[in-house]
């Protein structure tokens, strides 16, 4: 198994999410909070708790404020004690992360293979860990690593059937209504849930990065069997809607967010 400190993770945190416009027209996405704390961070900390702590982000849209963000990190996370009279101040309690965080400016309207390229740099020749900074997830991440390395592949991606929202009217040939079922979660499609594994001769089929990531690059890799799946049975929720952000945020105060980790746990092997 590979050594999980040595593994980076890239957080593609750029986008202007605008179909969640009612937060991120004052703040990047990635710094929605869900709870008390911006996703970005939950994500961090999902990885943290597997032993990863070395993280690159991709900004793009209202960048300075995730830089701000970590730049006053122990500012915001920490308590305080100020001494009006003297002028005095001093951080009571600092609650520390042993995380590496590289922020780079990968551009405003960038897409994800460009914001990729615009980071080579800082992977080397290394597998790498990628995914989106708005979805969270209880993925094992070993189990993940395990099943990337076990493909002999370039690139696999975490596969899932999100839970249905719709059920289906069971409808007769003139019309009548015949009955209602629910769509259950084995009835959905694969969707990609981000939470990526990538060794580096990925950047071959990124071009010049004027695409998608997730489009002609992602085609090629397939058509050249070089894309594995890991399937994920768990948990995973993208926070695309208002409507997501009011369902994780529902979620973590009732105690049952499945991506909860306490405290400075690491998971065992």
């Amino acid at each position: 198994m590979e050594n999980m400190e040595r593994i980076k993770v890239v957080i593609l945190a750029g986008g202007m999410g605008s179909r969640i416009s009612e937060e991120s027209r004052w703040k990047p996405k990635p710094l929605v909070q869900v709870g008390d704390r911006p996703i970005l961070w939950h994500i961090m900390k999902w990885y943290a708790s597997f032993g990863i702590r070395d993280f690159i982000i991709c900004c793009g849209y209202k960048g300075y404020m995730i830089k701000e963000y970590f730049v006053n990190y122990y500012t915001y996370q920490g308590d305080w004690h100020f001494g009006l009279q003297d002028e005095s101040e001093q951080i009571a309690k600092n609650r520390r992360e042993p995380w590496k965080v590289t922020l780079v400016d990968t551009g405003l309207k960038t897409l994800t293979a460009g914001r990729l390229l615009r980071i080579k740099k800082y992977l080397g020749n290394e597998s790498f860990m990628l995914t989106y900074g708005d979805g969270v997830s209880d993925v094992d991440v070993r189990k993940l690593l395990d099943c990337h390395y076990k493909s002999g592949k370039t690139v696999t991606i975490t596969t899932t059937q999100p839970e249905g929202r719709f059920g289906a009217i069971l409808l007769d040939k003139d019309g009548s209504v015949k009955g209602f079922k629910e769509k259950a979660r084995k009835d959905q499609i694969y969707v990609n849930a981000g939470f990526m594994v990538m060794e580096s001769g990925v950047f071959e089929y990124l071009g010049d990065g004027s695409e998608m990531l997730e489009a002609s690059p992602f085609e090629k890799l397939a058509a050249d069997n070089q894309m594995n799946a890991y399937k994920h049975e768990g948990f995973w929720s993208p926070m695309d809607t208002i409507h997501d952000r009011m369902y994780l945020e529902d979620l973590w105060k009732a105690d049952k967010a499945p991506w909860k980790v306490s405290g400075e746990e690491v998971k065992s092997v």
